[in-house]
């Protein structure tokens, strides 16, 4: 059965560069969101089984994302692999650990970017 991954990310750049990288490698059903609200939006609606979500976003960074997340029952089990510029260890960023799988630093390897998720996530 096919994984469904939502990619959250407010730079259009991004968002391509990821969702061609695992297009090459995958037969996932990917979706995308450019900000915080539509990730909520899209994950309520779709249920993914995997949110990668960049940290930096205006309006509704991801912490404020992730957090609206997990406090959503429909959409708390999700895994969520937070994206992000800043090389700070996950407990300088506020996050709780147990919320998310991993972090993965910007910019990534979009061909490699498959291979990384299914190592994390053990698909």
């Amino acid at each position: 059965m096919s994984k469904t991954v939502l990619i959250v990310d407010d730079e259009e750049d991004a968002l391509a560069i990821a969702t061609l990288g695992l297009q090459m490698k995958t037969d996932w059903v990917l979706l995308q969101a450019g900000s915080g609200q539509q990730a909520l939006d899209v994950s309520a609606e779709k249920v993914p089984d995997l949110i990668l979500l960049d940290m930096m976003m205006p309006d509704m960074d991801g912490k404020a994302t992730l957090a609206a997340l997990k406090a959503n029952p429909k959409t708390q089990s999700i895994a969520v692999i937070l994206m992000t510029a800043k090389q700070e260890p996950l407990t300088q960023t506020g996050v709780d650990p147990e919320q998310v799988v991993t972090v993965f630093t910007k910019p990534f390897r979009p061909l490699s970017l498959a291979d990384e998720i299914r190592t994390v996530l053990g698909w």
